[in-house]
């Protein structure tokens, strides 16, 4: 092939494309403004899932609007928020889930906003939960609270106007370095071998271990207890008990909580249930008492008389 040919082909293919370009397209009208709108970024990607501990101040959750689209905004805009609890069943109904609306005098937030002229945010705003005392939600329970922006001076954002925080209070585990053993129905001494049967091994920090009821020499049944000192005074909220970590029959089923501060007069504080596997289980409390001594009374043991724990804590 020639020069001149190929000078002939490439002019051709160029004209080609630049006829196949004379068509046009007019894109709908889309003015900037369309863009602009305002949204909780806390509210993508779902449920925002917390853990508080039990404290005497109110625990602090954050959250805020902000301004999304090309440009600033040219005034100020205004934000409102609030709690949407019809959204909590919603959310139980599509997802086959359980959670609890908030006691209303659970938390405080921020109903209102501002995100100033020229920025893209309000800031942090504080969502304040209490985690203890009168009003408080209860622990070891999940509740959902939906805040939404409820209505703004700017357009809002409906696919991001709520976010939905679930809450868990989860209480921390007293320590357990004094506590001694003040009294049992019974314990297998000897039969176990040396590092089993005694009651002092539901608090060695050893899930391996366990405490077991007589059965050596004689068989003792129900109700089984065993009394913890804890060597000073503290509020009992609930326990957490490890079953012995086999399959044998004989683990916890029906049980009660006292409290004393003498070891002499008890209280009632709760009774509970426990499932019959080797999982920790934490149980609240009826009522939350002031003691020195606690006695877990296990009235029930699954398929036996005999009863045994690996470890038994409190909070």
């Amino acid at each position: 092939m020639s020069i001149n040919q190929l000078y002939i082909i490439c002019l051709l293919f160029t004209c080609t494309i630049l006829n196949a370009c004379k068509d046009k397209y007019e894109l709908p009208d889309q003015p900037l403004s369309a863009y602009n709108k305002v949204y909780i970024p806390q509210g993508v990607n779902g449920i925002k899932a917390y853990t508080l501990k039990i404290a005497d101040t109110a625990q602090t959750i954050l959250y805020s609007a902000n301004y999304g689209g090309v440009e600033y905004p040219g005034a100020d805009i205004q934000v409102n928020f609030a709690v949407n609890n019809q959204l909590v069943d919603s959310i139980n109904n599509i997802n086959n889930t359980s959670y609890a609306v908030m006691p209303d005098e659970s938390y405080e937030f921020v109903t209102s906003a501002v995100i100033k002229q020229g920025t893209l945010g309000t800031g942090a705003l504080a969502l304040k939960i209490k985690t203890s005392g009168e009003n408080a939600p209860q622990m070891l329970k999940d509740y959902l609270l939906p805040i939404v922006i409820s209505s703004s001076s700017g357009e809002i954002n409906k696919a991001l106007s709520v976010t939905f925080f679930k809450i868990t209070i989860q209480p921390e585990m007293y320590d357990r370095t004094n506590w001694t053993i003040a009294g049992f129905s019974s314990e297998e001494a000897s039969g176990e071998g040396p590092k089993n049967g005694k009651a002092i091994f539901v608090l060695d920090n050893d899930p391996s271990s366990f405490w077991h009821t007589q059965w050596l020499g004689a068989s003792p049944g129900p109700p089984h207890y065993l009394i913890i000192d804890m060597g000073e005074t503290k509020t009992i909220h609930g326990l957490a008990l490890t079953p012995r970590q086999s399959d044998n029959s004989g683990k916890p089923e029906e049980l009660a909580l006292e409290t004393s501060m003498d070891n002499v007069t008890w209280q009632q504080a709760g009774e509970f249930t426990m499932t019959n596997s080797k999982d920790e289980q934490l149980k609240v409390m009826n009522s939350y008492n002031q003691a020195r001594y606690f006695k877990v009374i296990i009235k029930k043991s699954y398929s036996a008389t005999y009863t045994h724990l690996a470890e038994l804590k409190a909070f």
